[in-house]
């Protein structure tokens, strides 16, 4: 690939809603977007599970999470650690 056709990964940025399976945390995305037919803008929020090793998170922290290769039939994100 060429520098002008990669693909730069998603990063979002959610809030840690469950820690109760191993090495995995449940992360909620809240984003603000205009609703095409109405014109109004509405709140959507989607759950990720992303994939997390070291269970660094804990539940109501704010977390960074980035695109990754399929880890599970449902992980694609994982934690990025906090600098």
């Amino acid at each position: 690939m060429t520098k002008a056709t990669e693909k730069k990964p998603t990063t979002l940025r959610g809030t840690v809603v469950s820690t109760k399976m191993a090495k995995t945390a449940v992360v909620s995305v809240t984003r603000y977007v205009k609703h095409p037919k109405y014109q109004k803008y509405v709140t959507i929020s989607k759950k990720y599970k992303v994939h997390d090793p070291e269970s660094v998170c804990v539940v109501g922290k704010t977390v960074m999470i980035v695109e990754t290769r399929p880890i599970s039939k449902d992980k694609h994100f994982k934690v990025v650690p906090s600098a």
